[in-house]
């Protein structure tokens, strides 16, 4: 669907760095010799990387890779000493570092200079407060240049940065921040989306009321220029700060020079099946990982406008923001995508020249569904690359991108997770873009599909990785024996990491995605991906949203199909007639529903997937862990009990 032009690839990053491989060490001059070397030569592959995108350390490393074929157990770059912060920092200048624009339609924007002045206060700021390295520092924020700034500043210290974004609620920020006890949290006092604003600051006062480690709260204005803080007044020697009300006396950070393998992030698994795992990611792993899909895969230079729809408690804001360390523009939003304009993000696209754009597959289903067509409606000159991500992307989405967004423009899908904070699969600027792939896998990572326990090609299997990388987590917070987190990801092969999607590898070298291994449906003892189903689906003009499940009946299993519809769009017998013929017609008869029943709504993360087996339990009469991990837990309550799967 798109092939890069000569000239494009010569001019790219991740062509000059395999002419580099080639010069050095010997390698022939292709990716897929590239390739090889960087999993057959890990370590000269990654000390190249780290030499290629000009990592800022103090000490150099004694070696790169220490047991290196223990997983978990290998260690990376032992004896070097670098800080996060600095290396995000690097640039001092006035280039815009950060441009914020939210639902009122106002445009803050940072230079470089004005941003590394600000983390210098918060700093000031946190180091008065008594943080110090390997302390935890919570954000309850919106993707706002403060959640930025203070994330930094922690990083630059030495200490631990967390976040949940404002729409999670108490319980679901209580359950993940009292597992690492901030000392300080910083939080906003309200939020707009979709027009409406929405005050947090009862919520803000619960949670540190219930969190004892919480010393320090640092209240954003956000919502309210003049946010009313007596709610939150804490007794000594606990405080309470805002933001905007404190200044520096001093103009430059003595960062913190810290091991490759020091923690810099917790983030946290979707807790649907029990509390949030608390995963923890290390300075140099992140920010290596980073650069390398950033520089080589993305083609990221100072001259790019960034942009990524996210909020703080999804990977990918932690994946955006690293794109300071290239030194380009990121563009930060928050609110709604489709207000008050459906073409909204676009319109912020050809304002601000946006030259990677990034969102969720579900947005652009959506898109495709609302027959809205940006390239039509707003100027996409500057724009070069669409990522995607978050589930997997249909071919037909693919369609839609080439003829109503931009015909001639890099649409990259990828897909790895919190688990790994970057990508096991990704965009390649050397590499054709083929419809319903994605276009491989990233350097360095050694992706294989296994079945029965072996490597397969143009088969679905399991997604896993062979050998170590350097963003592997550190482990879980509070688990020294590192129990869950083998059993998380190293129980099913040992010293393989399994990830737990359901996926092959294509003749083109392309992956496909068909789901998430747990929610894999087998009818008859036919494993069949639930993507698979989703994407004949979305073909049908009046629905708007699916899941799919695999019902226990008769001694088997069936599938039963859960539809979204468009307003005033009734499921009537012709209508599911026309479903069922389009799943047939472009899988097999075994992939067809027996069941397909109407819901108003379907149950998402607060990241915004679908949680089947959630719905899975509801329907067998079986208690879901943890509703708190939702977005909208009520909407379990449409499959309880249902007349029609009795039958």
């Amino acid at each position: 669907m798109w092939q890069p032009s000569p000239d494009a690839m010569r001019a790219s990053a991740m062509f000059r760095f395999m002419q580099r491989a080639a010069e050095r060490h010997g390698i022939e001059e292709n990716y897929e010799a590239l390739y090889r070397w960087s999993i057959e030569q890990r370590a000269a592959f990654w000390s190249e990387v780290w030499a290629f995108t000009g990592i800022q350390s103090s000490r150099r490393w004694d070696s790169v890779l220490e047991d290196g074929d223990a997983m978990p157990g290998a260690r990376w770059f032992a004896g070097s000493r670098l800080n996060f912060a600095e290396n995000l920092l690097r640039y001092r200048d006035q280039q815009p570092a950060l441009i914020f624009h939210g639902e009122n339609a106002d445009t803050t924007t940072l230079t470089y200079r004005q941003l590394y002045a600000e983390v210098v206060r918060v700093n000031e700021l946190l180091r008065s407060l008594g943080v110090k390295a390997g302390d935890r520092v919570a954000g309850y924020l919106s993707n706002c240049p403060e959640c930025v700034i203070a994330m930094l500043a922690t990083a630059s210290i030495g200490a631990i940065w967390s976040s949940c974004s404002p729409d999670f609620g108490v319980k679901g920020v209580l359950e993940r921040f009292a597992q690492i006890k901030p000392k300080v949290l910083f939080a906003i006092d309200g939020y707009r989306y979709n027009g409406k604003p929405i005050d947090v600051s009862e919520s803000v006062a619960i949670v540190v009321e219930r969190l004892d480690s919480i010393q320090h709260l640092v209240v954003v204005p956000f919502l309210n220029s003049s946010p009313d803080l007596s709610s939150l007044q804490l007794s000594p020697p606990r405080s309470v700060t805002r933001f905007d009300e404190f200044n520096a006396t001093q103009t430059e950070i003595e960062f913190a020079q810290l091991p490759f393998d020091h923690p810099l992030y917790i983030l946290y698994s979707s807790g649907t099946t029990g509390a949030p795992k608390c995963i923890v990611h290390g300075v140099g792993g992140t920010l290596l990982q980073h650069l390398k899909e950033h520089q080589l895969h993305t083609g990221i230079t100072r001259a790019d406008n960034l942009f990524y729809f996210t909020t703080c408690g999804w990977m990918m804001w932690n994946w955006l923001v690293s794109g300071l360390a290239s030194g380009c523009t990121l563009i930060l939003y928050d609110g709604s995508p489709f207000f008050p304009r459906r073409l909204s993000l676009w319109q912020l696209a050809e304002q601000l020249g946006i030259t990677v754009f990034g969102v969720s597959a579900r947005y652009i289903a959506a898109l495709a569904k609302a027959r809205i067509h940006p390239g039509e409606e707003a100027d996409l000159a500057a724009l070069r690359m669409l990522l995607s991500t978050g589930s997997p992307l249909a071919p037909e989405s693919y369609d839609y991108v080439y003829q109503h967004v931009k015909s001639d423009l890099q649409l990259a899908s990828v897909s790895g997770g919190t688990d790994i904070v970057s990508c096991f699969v990704i965009g390649n600027p050397l590499r054709a873009v083929y419809r319903g792939e994605i276009q491989g896998a990233g350097l360095g990572m050694a992706v294989d599909i296994y079945a029965d326990g072996k490597p397969v090609r143009e088969q679905r299997g399991e997604l896993v990785c062979t050998k170590p990388f350097p963003s592997m987590p550190l482990g879980f917070w509070g688990e020294p024996d590192h129990r869950r987190y083998h059993a998380a990801y190293f129980a099913r092969f040992a010293n393989i990491w399994t990830q737990g999607d359901y996926a092959e590898i294509t003749a083109q070298d392309g992956i496909i995605i068909h789901g998430r291994s747990d929610a894999v449906l087998n009818p008859g003892g036919i494993r069949i991906g639930t993507a698979e189903i989703y994407r004949q689906v979305e073909k049908v003009d009046e629905v708007l949203d699916s899941l799919c499940i695999a019902q226990e009946w008769e001694d088997d299993v069936r599938i039963v199909l859960f539809v979204v519809l468009q307003e005033n769009h009734p499921l009537t017998p012709a209508l599911v007639t026309r479903i069922r013929n389009t799943i047939q017609t472009n899988t097999t008869r075994r992939h067809v529903p027996q069941k397909i029943l109407q819901v108003p709504d379907l149950p998402r993360t607060l990241s915004g997937k679908i949680v089947e087996l959630a719905v899975r339990n509801v329907v067998h009469g079986e208690a879901v862990k943890n509703t708190e991990a939702l977005a909208n837990p009520e909407a379990l309550e449409y499959f309880r009990d249902l007349v029609e799967l009795g039958s």
